[in-house]
């Protein structure tokens, strides 16, 4: 038995939802807060730009008890997600659990000097102080705008232009007889090109720094889930941790691992025409495969093969009336600049002197297992851990945080193996795989695999994979299996 806690909650998007439940279940005392009007996070729809949908097939984006409708898309769009967050949110009564329009203005231990937090809360006018004694944060890793500025931006809006964030675009019809620029080829750059196009632009430039590889949904032929997402497939990158027999292997396959993924690059050469259109990139893709590899939106190639969007590389160097000029010295016809720029990782209400013992000075974080640090008592992160399995990722990490709260961990760590952990991770990351520094070093993509065996046995689970060797190693992951542990594991219950 387990003593009754008070637990915030951070965030009501995926990861906040996941976290909500899996402390509630455990019988503690849960309260959510969500600054937005509603669930879903990213997926709330007024922050969804037109046509969104999943990077991932929806039996890769769906929690371990509750499937996505079989009537839905191989890939959802946003709003079939967002019901879905809200059907998850009704099958375990979430909403009493939350307070929304509520945002977190800071958060500082208690001055009493009793273990837990203390935050300070606003809702409209009413503003607030609450102590607790665990507080898990849900914000993920798509809360905090990232705005640029440029030189000349004033001039450009004085002339009647228009800049704005990605996530501020929701209205297609703005795109009529204008001329559009996109900042950043991410996925929801590609998207919002896309439909800036079909939605009547008069020219749409995308602009990018780099060149980087792109997976479409079909890989000749093929769902990209069934060679993307497999046990064997990622055993062919470099993960953590490698022992002396692993790193042996390495060594002896290296040739035939070079081999398939040259081959997968011809094939991404082939069917996306990236030499055409001079974006074929110059790093190896198994070098640079990570939560920033975007998947290619439909309707992407076509429209550049159509000329209704031309792809720059460079950036922007300043605004003029109605015009843009990049960093190469080229100048293109503007009206409508949208920074697809992405979003600002970070937990700006953390007093800054535990921010300090959170982030190294390259930016990365110091957590154990992406979600808690030594130095940082009564506290974690639900969906820092980014993969292309978000919300199987934030489900289990939610129910290994409880755990981890609750001392009910099979294999609880010690300060000194967390701290021995993060640092091993933290030179795996510099050293033998830079790609893994994106979002802070917080993705754990494409090694959703090993990350999740972790949790499972820390979380003293002794069977998790497929009864057929052969179907767990060429087969992407099963949310079912993870459920079953996580709906028939010994439970407790704080009282």
């Amino acid at each position: 038995m387990v003593n009754r806690k008070k637990v915030a909650v951070i965030g009501g998007g995926v990861s906040g939802l996941a976290a909500a439940k899996a402390f509630d279940e455990k019988g503690h005392r849960v309260c959510g807060f969500e600054r937005s009007h509603d669930f879903g996070g990213v997926w709330e729809l007024s922050r969804s730009y037109p046509d969104v949908q999943t990077q991932s097939p929806k039996d890769l984006y769906s929690y371990t008890d509750l499937p996505m409708p079989d009537e839905y898309p191989e890939w959802p769009k946003g709003p079939q997600v967002h019901a879905y967050l809200h059907s998850y949110a009704a099958k375990h009564r979430l909403a009493r659990l939350f307070k929304l329009n509520t945002d977190v203005l800071s958060m500082d231990r208690r001055a009493d000097g009793a273990p837990g937090w203390t935050l300070t809360l606003r809702s409209g006018a009413h503003e607030w102080t609450e102590d607790f004694d665990f507080v898990a944060i849900a914000t993920g890793q798509f809360s905090d705008k990232n705005i640029l500025t440029h030189p000349g931006q004033d001039t450009f809006e004085e002339a009647g232009g228009q800049v704005m964030h990605s996530s501020d675009y929701t209205d297609p019809t703005i795109c009529e007889g204008k001329h559009v620029l996109v900042l950043g080829a991410s996925k929801s750059g590609t998207d919002i090109a896309v439909n800036a196009a079909r939605n009547g632009a008069k020219s749409v430039h995308l602009v990018y720094r780099e060149n980087v590889w792109r997976v479409p949904y079909f890989v000749g032929g093929i769902n990209f889930k069934r060679l993307l997402y497999m046990r064997a497939q990622e055993m062919q990158f470099n993960g953590w941790g490698r022992n002396p027999l692993k790193r042996a292997v390495a060594a002896i396959t290296k040739p035939l691992v070079w081999a398939n993924f040259r081959g997968l690059e011809t094939l991404l050469k082939l069917q996306l025409g990236l030499k055409k259109h001079n974006m074929v990139p110059t790093s190896p893709i198994e070098k640079e495969a990570s939560c920033s590899l975007p998947i290619v939106t439909p309707g992407l190639f076509e429209a550049l093969n159509e000329g209704k969007i031309t792809p720059v590389i460079g950036t922007i160097e300043s605004y003029g009336p109605n015009e843009v000029t990049l960093s190469t010295g080229q100048t293109l016809p503007c009206n409508l600049s949208i920074l697809a720029v992405g979003w600002k990782l970070g937990v700006p209400y953390l007093a800054q002197e535990y921010r300090d013992k959170l982030i190294e000075a390259d930016g990365q974080y110091r957590t154990y297992r992406l979600s808690v640090n030594p130095d940082l008592p009564d506290m974690g992160f639900v969906g820092f851990n980014s993969s292309f399995c978000t919300v199987l990722s934030a489900e289990l990490i939610a129910n290994w945080l409880v755990r981890y709260m609750d001392g009910q961990l099979a294999r609880q760590p010690s300060e000194a193996e967390m701290n021995q952990n993060i640092e091993l991770m933290l030179n795996w990351r510099r050293k033998e795989r830079p790609a893994a520094q994106v979002y802070g070093g917080l993705c754990s993509a494409p090694f959703h695999f090993q990350h999740f065996d972790e949790l499972m046995q820390d979380m003293g689970a002794t069977r998790w994979k497929r009864s057929n060797p052969l179907v767990e190693t060429f087969s992407y992951p099963d949310a079912k299996a993870y459920g079953d542990f996580l709906a028939t594991t010994p439970e407790y219950r704080a009282a």
